[in-house]
């Protein structure tokens, strides 16, 4: 498997964005300078596999999302699931921005 760190970057930043952290607070939680991690999401730097971990947790996300692109789902009870295979395509939105909201909150914490 060949990993795209440009993709992979692009997935840091783009979640780093959704719980609304700011680039020096997510390298301070990960233990990096600033620098260095602007030069992850821009794809010009490698992490560690450490400093990857650390991004991870800090970001409250699975290794399979920034590396692929999804998330597995073998934790999320089969019932939540279901329950959103039932949900129209005009419910979804606002089901992501419930899901969003709690999380930014959970990261305040």
């Amino acid at each position: 498997m060949n990993i795209d760190f440009e993709l992979l970057g692009k997935r840091i930043s783009q979640r780093r964005h959704e719980l609304g952290l700011k680039q020096c607070t997510l390298a301070e939680k990960s233990g990096i300078s600033n620098n260095y991690l602007s030069n992850i999401e821009n794809g010009r730097s490698i992490p560690s596999l450490e400093t990857f971990s650390d991004i991870c947790i800090a970001l409250s996300i699975t290794p399979d999302y920034l590396l692929l692109g999804t998330m597995r789902t073998d934790d999320i009870p089969q019932s939540i699931i279901n329950n959103l295979r039932l949900c129209d395509e005009y419910s979804l939105p606002l089901i992501d921005d419930i899901i969003n909201c709690f999380l930014k909150k959970q990261n305040k914490k």
